[in-house]
């Protein structure tokens, strides 16, 4: 039998008298790695509070083995004079409090231990491991030897969570740990994760960490929690599957209800039926309501369309951009159009923000020559921007700021398609949640109905529903796409075309993003294994109404796989009504079951149809 390393038993606690855990409960064996999804303000970080004893339960207890050491991220690293390297090692505290006693202590026995302790703890090898780390999230060996104080909070996060994944507790508890990564840190860590010897409980937006780093979800809803066996992905089919019987048991039930209550409505004042009808109002008082699973809260968001512009929207001839006089990137010859969806790779620090903002007018170029279409639009969101937001005024502040003339009216119907309802439209900035300033800046971002909409690590801060509604509106949106995100699930369902920057220079990348992850976790200089810059386009080129063309019958298959699974879906809700599966109704179940048949093999010849088109659209971008 597997040993715990935490038990909840019966939890209860209320903020403000709003309660958070009522009676919740559930076990976490040693070394299983765990996903903690839930609404936002269900009380997930509040959990991680109870857990490490910093908040008093109201009811229940946590149990942890004796001596289990717990690590978390509370804080960025201090701005101080130590290095990197020494901060992270100085994180491993029983490390550092025996190296600081081998150079005092005298007796030999105790000498003895403390050497044998250091030997099983691998102190040793301690500036090799913690190099490796800090490498991995994104610092390189010179970085390593400079100052904390020589990087901003962002970057003293990432040193954080190298400090407490050093440390190796028994129990590690990250909260959003991927906010301040990007792509390659991210996926870095997501392999960590799923290497890591003890046990891990994580707090995540990011569907890529948790369907390839945890092999449990926990999720919190309705103040209980609920322990599920596999990624997210299953539990997310998991959960559909349990709302699709239990709506249609509680519609069976409702029918049920009006019968009886019919029955007795008809008949308890019949002396003949007097009786029968006191039997059915008793039914009806034991009856328990049957509680169906919460649907997913829906987020939407929408974006205004822009006209058309004639192709290209923006062409690069030989630009070279930087600062300070020092080219960053060099010879950059490139075209967008605003069909283009675009995703940036690279490492961090290779350029990629610089890209993204010369594209959007924030920097000039040193050489060469920028041509923007005359009535181009550019929209361009960065993290930085949420944390310019007014933090007195409130989100209604700022859009009438922008659009001064419109109607209060229209302004609230503005932020109503970002998910800011009436209530948060009148709430100060600085009571807004992270997600909210994130839909916040989004929409002052699209407001004015871009061609070009650069997003630059859009989704930090925004929960999985509203993530899913990004990716549903940008896929929706007329305009060109230019992407740098950490989130791979939004990359994948987005981007039709991959960019890396890469030693001062930007090419088209020919491989997919599961290949660039594959070359990022296998090796450790990525550089070697990366595809050399492709040779400029050639006048053998597809045209680029063929390209047109091709993109467009790509489009027309995604729209019929999408149809499809529509259908798939309401046949499943269909097949999940227990009535169906009565011996009088046998003969309609296999009808269903042919037509659900019929189904999937519409759907393989669809994906078939797609896969060929994309083939045929990849082979013409490349030619």
């Amino acid at each position: 039998m597997a040993r715990l390393m935490l038990r909840i038993s019966d939890i209860s606690y209320s903020v403000e008298g709003r309660p958070l855990f009522q009676g919740a409960s559930a076990t976490i064996p040693v070394g299983h790695k765990v996903g903690l999804v839930g609404p936002n303000g269900a009380g997930k970080t509040t959990l991680f509070r109870l857990i490490r004893g910093e908040l008093a339960l109201e009811g229940g207890e946590i149990h942890l083995p004796p001596r289990a050491r717990i690590g978390g991220v509370a804080q960025e690293a201090p701005a101080s004079p130590v290095s990197l390297l020494d901060t992270v090692l100085g994180a491993d505290q029983e490390r550092a409090r025996l190296l600081a006693e081998a150079e005092t202590a005298t007796d030999p026995n105790r000498i003895a231990e403390i050497q044998a302790r250091l030997a099983d703890i691998d102190a040793w090898s301690a500036e090799a491991r913690a190099s490796a780390i800090l490498k991995g999230l994104g610092f390189d060996d010179a970085a390593q030897r400079r100052p904390c104080s020589d990087f901003s909070g962002g970057w003293r996060m990432r040193v954080a969570l190298a400090g407490v994944l050093f440390s190796a507790p028994d129990l590690l508890l990250l909260d959003e740990p991927t906010n301040y990564l990007d792509l390659e840190g991210a996926l870095w860590l997501e392999g960590y994760l799923a290497r890591y010897p003890y046990t891990v409980i994580v707090i995540s937006h990011d569907r890529g960490l948790l369907n390839r780093a945890v092999g449990s979800i926990l999720h919190l809803e309705n103040c209980k929690l609920t322990l599920y066996s596999g990624n997210y992905d299953t539990f997310a089919r998991t959960r559909a599957e349990q709302r699709a019987v239990a709506e249609a048991e509680a519609r069976k039930q409702a029918q049920q209800r009006v019968h009886l209550q019919s029955f007795v409505d008809r008949f308890r004042y019949k002396a003949s039926k007097a009786r029968q009808a006191q039997a059915r109002l008793k039914m009806l008082e034991k009856m328990e309501p049957i509680a169906t699973p919460e649907a997913a809260h829906r987020v939407a968001f929408t974006f205004p369309e822009p006209e058309q512009l004639s192709a290209p929207i923006i062409a690069l001839e030989g630009v070279s951009v930087g600062y300070d006089g020092k080219p960053v990137l060099r010879n950059l010859s490139l075209r967008i159009d605003q069909d283009d969806r675009i995703a940036l790779l690279g490492r961090n620090g290779e350029g990629k923000s610089t890209l993204s903002k010369l594209l959007a007018g924030r920097l000039e170029p040193m050489a060469g020559r920028i041509t923007r279409s005359p009535k181009l639009r550019i929209g361009y969101f960065a993290q930085h921007q949420v944390d310019e937001l007014r933090l007195e005024e409130t989100p209604l502040d700022h859009v009438r700021r922008a659009r001064p003339d419109e109607a209060p009216s229209r302004l609230r119907a503005r932020l109503a398609g970002f998910g800011l309802g009436a209530d948060q439209a009148e709430t100060p900035v600085a009571r807004l949640s992270g997600g909210q300033k994130a839909r916040l800046s989004l929409l002052l971002a699209t407001l004015d109905a871009p061609h070009l909409l650069i997003l630059d690590e859009p989704t930090n801060h925004l929960d999985i529903e509203s993530r899913e509604a990004l990716v549903t509106a940008l896929n929706a949106y007329s305009g060109a796409v230019i992407l740098v995100s950490h989130d791979m699930h939004l990359l994948n369902l987005v981007a039709d075309r991959l960019w890396l920057v890469r030693s001062g220079a930007v090419s088209p990348y020919e491989a997919d993003l599961d290949s660039y992850r594959k070359e990022l976790l296998s090796s450790d200089e990525p550089a070697k294994s990366r595809p050399a810059p492709e040779r400029p386009r050639t006048s053998a080129r597809p045209s680029r109404e063929k390209i047109l063309a091709l993109r467009a019958e790509v489009r027309r298959c995604e729209e019929r796989i999408a149809k499809l699974a529509e259908m798939r879906s309401k046949l499943s809700e269909r097949l999940a009504d227990p009535a169906l599966y009565e011996d009088s109704r046998r003969h309609e179940l296999e009808r269903w079951n042919r037509k659900f048949a019929e189904l999937e093999e519409a759907e393989r010849r669809a994906e078939d149809l797609w896969l060929a088109a994309q083939e045929a659209l990849e082979n013409a971008e490349s030619a």
